[in-house]
C-alpha cells in the first residue's frame, strides 16, 4: 500500500529501506537509458530538458530506426548502442538495463526520448531512491491532469481500467502504472529476472509484476507532466487491445502465482531482495 511519506513531492510506501551510500562516499551514480526508435525529430529537445548536473552518464540504445536518430545521438555525445535488428521496446530495455548496470549504475533512469515526458522531474523522480525510501519510482501523469495534456479520453479510460485492475491485484495505491518515465535503485535490477519478459510492450507491465512478487521492494510515485503531439510516439488502438489484453494476462499470472496455484518462473527473484548498509553515523 502506498501513502504519503516523508518526502511531499512523492508518495512512497510505508515501509523504508536504508539510503544508497556509493562505494567511498562518492556519489551515487545516475545513468539515465533511453530505448529509442525513429526519435530524430524529438531526441534533442528531449536531452536538453535532461538536469545534467544530476546525471553521470547517458545511453541510447537504438532499435534499428530508419531516420537520423544514431547520428543526433553521437552529436549530442551519448553513448549509443545500435541493435543489428529489431528486438522491440522490451528487447531494448533489456539491453539498457544491462549496459547500465555494467556501467556502474546506482540509479537507473528509463526515459522515452519523444519529448512526451518532462525531464526537468529526473531529481524529484530519482531523490526517494536515493533517500532509501524506494526502489521502483513512476512518473504518474495521472497526479495531474492529463486530459488537460493532450490524452486521448479513450486512452485515459483504458489507463485508469487497466490500474485500477492492477491495484486490486498488487495490493497498492498507484495513479498509474503505463508511463515511459520510470527509475529502478541497482539492487532490483540485480534481484528481478526481467530478461525472461517480454520484447514486447507488456514488459513494462511483467516488471512490476516481479517486484510486487519479489517482495522487500518498494514502489512509489511522483507527479509528471506530459506532452502529445504530433511527433510523440503513440500506440494506436489496435496495439492499445493487445496490450491491455496482455497486462491483463500478466494479471492473472500473478494472482495465479501468489494463490500457489501455477508458479510462474518470471515471478520468481533471482534471490531474495538484498538489505543495502546503512550510512556510518
Amino acid at each position: 500500500m502506498t501513502s504519503t511519506g516523508a518526502l511531499p513531492s512523492a508518495r512512497v510506501n510505508d515501509r523504508a529501506i536504508h539510503r544508497i551510500s556509493a562505494p567511498s562516499g562518492a556519489r551515487p551514480r545516475v545513468i539515465v537509458v533511453m530505448p529509442a526508435y525513429n526519435a530524430a525529430k524529438t531526441l534533442e529537445r528531449t536531452y536538453a530538458d535532461i538536469p545534467h548536473g544530476r546525471v553521470d552518464q547517458i545511453i541510447l540504445v537504438d532499435d534499428v530506426s530508419h531516420d537520423e536518430t544514431v547520428e543526433i545521438a553521437r552529436q549530442l555525445g551519448l553513448d549509443v548502442i545500435i541493435h543489428q535488428q529489431n528486438l522491440g521496446y522490451g528487447g531494448n530495455q533489456k539491453t539498457c538495463y544491462d549496459a547500465a548496470l555494467a556501467a556502474g549504475a546506482d540509479v537507473v533512469v528509463m526515459l522515452h526520448p519523444d519529448y512526451q515526458y518532462d525531464a526537468t522531474r529526473i531529481p524529484a523522480l530519482i531523490e526517494p531512491i536515493l533517500a532509501g525510501q524506494a526502489d521502483l519510482m513512476l512518473g504518474s501523469r495521472f497526479l495531474g491532469d492529463p486530459l488537460a495534456g493532450g490524452m486521448p479520453r479513450w486512452k485515459y479510460i483504458s489507463n485508469r481500467f487497466l490500474t485500477i485492475v492492477e491495484n486490486v491485484a498488487f495490493g497498492l495505491r498507484l495513479s498509474e502504472y503505463h508511463t515511459g518515465l520510470r527509475a529502478y535503485s541497482r539492487r532490483l535490477l540485480e534481484v528481478i529476472p526481467y530478461h525472461l519478459n517480454s520484447d514486447d510492450f507488456v514488459f513494462d507491465q511483467e516488471l512490476v509484476a516481479q517486484v510486487v512478487a519479489a517482495g522487500g521492494l518498494q514502489i512509489a510515485e511522483i507527479a509528471v507532466p506530459t506532452r502529445y503531439f504530433e511527433e510523440a510516439s503513440s500506440v494506436n488502438f489496435r496495439r492499445s487491445v493487445v496490450y491491455g489484453l496482455s497486462t491483463l494476462r500478466v494479471v492473472l499470472r500473478f494472482v495465479l502465482h501468489r494463490l500457489r496455484i501455477r508458479r510462474s518462473k518470471k515471478l520468481t527473484a533471482r534471490a531474495p531482495a538484498p538489505e543495502t548498509t546503512p550510512p556510518a553515523t
